[in-house]
Formats: C-alpha cells, structure tokens, sequence
C-alpha cells in the first residue's frame, strides 16, 4: 500500500477531504446544470421561431462559446471582471456563472436541434386531429423531442462534472485542489502519494458519472 501511495489516504482525515472536494465539484455541477437547462430551454425554444436577429444572437453567442476554452472564460470572469470592474464575486460564483454560460448554449442547441429533428408530418398530423398549435406542441412534439434529448441532455452532465477540475484554477477548493494539497503535504513522507491519490481521485469521479451513464443507457434501452 505504502508504494502504491494509497497510506495518504489514512492519515488525518485526508480521505474525508477528498469527498469534501468531490461534494464540492458537484455542487458546482448541479447548479449550473439546473440554471443551463432552464435557460437552454428558453433560448432553443426561440432559436426555433427563425427570427433572424435573435437567431443571429444565439447562434453568435453559440459558437463564441464553442470556440473559446472554459479555462480562459473563468480567468476573465474572475480575475478579469473583478479587476476592470472592481467587482467582488466568489471563486464559486465565478465557477456557476461561467458553467452556466457554457451549458446554456450547449443546452439550447440540442433543444433546437431536438425539436427540428421531429418529422414534419408529425406537425401536419396534429393539425388534422384538429389540435390546436400549444396542443400539438405538449401532446406530440414536446414528448418526442424529449425522447431525443435527454440522452444527450445527460452526456452534457457529465461533461461539466469533469470540467469542473478546471475551478481548481481560480482558487476552489475542489476535489483535485485537495487532492495537490494533500500530495504536496506528504511529499517528503510519502513521495508516491501522487499515485495513491490520484487513482482515488479517478475513482471518485468515476463512481459520480458511472450512475448518470447507466441512466442514459437505461432511457436509450426504454425508448429504442
């Protein structure tokens, strides 16, 4: 055990730290899952109404998103913003703010995308049962775009519960943040923690996606 580093684990409450860490990440993870979805909602609904100003805005604001890294919208968010405009924020809300950001846009492209995937004569059937527009949308479309999005609604989890190791950047405390703190205490006394710790940190993160991966494959399962 001592060579694989794993003795870290058992000294003080190292390992108690790490699921602090982890309770941490996900916290992170949940809000700005809950806020990207409600907000993904609402801007793919009306990315679908082919306005060509607003559809302009969020298809700008889509691939901005895309394009530049999550690790450079969190330095200027937090270091940027607070400097330029003498802002106080959190390292957490800083972290929420920029997942949020992200997540929206990846949220509303696969609403959009959800949506329009639906055959038209699906439309033009609800039509002839006589069902009014917001009809048709609740009792035909919604439930089968719903079918096509979350599997991938549930692969976008996933993603921001990894991504949020990047906050260790701006100063949260996260679980691969004690993670380095607890390597750099034992350095001396266990030069092989590095290991030991970051197979555990693995493991965490593992057995905090695995479930959500199931989950997917058990609605892909249900609704093929």
């Amino acid at each position: 055990m001592d060579s694989l580093g794993l003795n870290v684990l058992f000294k003080g409450d190292n390992f108690y730290r790490l699921l602090l860490g982890l309770v941490e990440a996900l916290k992170i993870a949940a809000i700005s899952v809950l806020l990207s979805i409600l907000f993904g909602i609402i801007l793919g609904h009306f990315m679908n109404k082919r306005h060509k100003i607003i559809y302009a805005i969020l298809r700008i604001y889509l691939e901005v998103v895309r394009i530049m890294p999550q690790l450079v919208l969190l330095f200027i968010v937090f270091f940027g913003s607070t400097r330029a405009f003498s802002l106080d924020i959190s390292a957490e809300f800083a972290s929420i703010l920029v997942f949020t950001f992200w997540g929206t846009a990846e949220m509303s492209d696969l609403v959009r995308s959800a949506i329009q995937s639906i055959p038209v004569q699906q439309y033009e059937s609800a039509e002839v049962l006589g069902l009014s527009p917001l009809q048709s949308y609740r009792y035909v479309i919604l439930p089968q775009a719903i079918r096509r999005l979350l599997p991938l609604t549930i692969n976008l989890v996933m993603r921001m519960i990894k991504t949020t190791s990047l906050v260790l950047m701006i100063g949260v405390i996260e679980l691969l943040k004690v993670g380095q703190q607890i390597i750099e205490a034992n350095r001396m006394s266990s030069p092989n923690a590095v290991f030991g710790v970051y197979l555990t940190i693995f493991i965490l993160y593992f057995l905090a996606c695995w479930p959500i991966s199931l989950m997917a494959r058990w609605f892909e399962k249900k609704w093929r």
